[in-house]
């Protein structure tokens, strides 16, 4: 019988077996993250609508959002944006008081997936800091609105949480959490749309 305290590989759809404890670039498929973001359910799936809100739509409105506030930036920092989320794909989208709890260990592996990731698509293993900060930035509004829009919290809850909106139009955005291939279609168009212009 297998001994499976030692295996800490997950067999991806595309066939590759991605190594949890040390991944290689190698192994990593932007189809299976596609795939994977599009299946994952932000807010534990806790959001109004008939498709839960995964990780891979919020990522595509993330990008949008960092572009949105960076007109000039390079298409490599927009596709570190589009992917600020993708180790999720394998390690699963836990809410910040489950990541609290849980410690140190997620975000090891989620630092060495995104290292992995980086590498296998051409961007720094770090993302620098000022680039971070901006992606973070993109990445609070957009919880905010997903916060006040499907997932049932009061402004004044996503202001205590979040902080408040930093983009004035940000309450004429509209979340509507679409179906998951439709979502990782549109993923794959934005990654391929920004692999073109690196």
């Amino acid at each position: 019988m297998a001994n499976l305290k030692s295996r800490a590989w997950q067999r991806m759809l595309s066939g590759r077996r991605l190594d949890l404890l040390n991944p290689s670039p190698m192994d990593i498929e932007i189809e299976d993250i596609a795939h994977g973001l599009s299946f994952v359910a932000r807010w534990n799936g806790q959001t109004f609508g008939k498709f839960p809100y995964s990780v891979a739509e919020h990522s595509v409105f993330v990008e949008k959002l960092f572009f949105k506030i960076n007109p000039q930036i390079s298409p490599k920092w927009r596709l570190a944006a589009l992917l600020h989320d993708a180790p999720e794909y394998v390690i699963g989208d836990m809410i910040s008081p489950v990541k609290s709890s849980v410690g140190r260990g997620y975000s090891d592996m989620d630092e060495r997936l995104t290292a992995a990731i980086h590498q296998r698509f051409g961007l720094p293993s770090k993302t620098p800091d000022v680039i971070k900060k901006q992606i973070k930035r993109a990445d609070t509004a957009s919880a905010w609105l997903e916060a006040v829009q499907i997932a049932g919290f009061s402004e004044e809850e996503a202001n205590t949480l979040f902080g408040k909106p930093i983009l004035s139009d940000l309450r004429n955005l509209t979340l509507s959490p679409h179906e998951p291939t439709h979502v990782k279609t549109q993923f794959l168009k934005l990654f391929n749309e920004l692999m073109e212009q690196i």
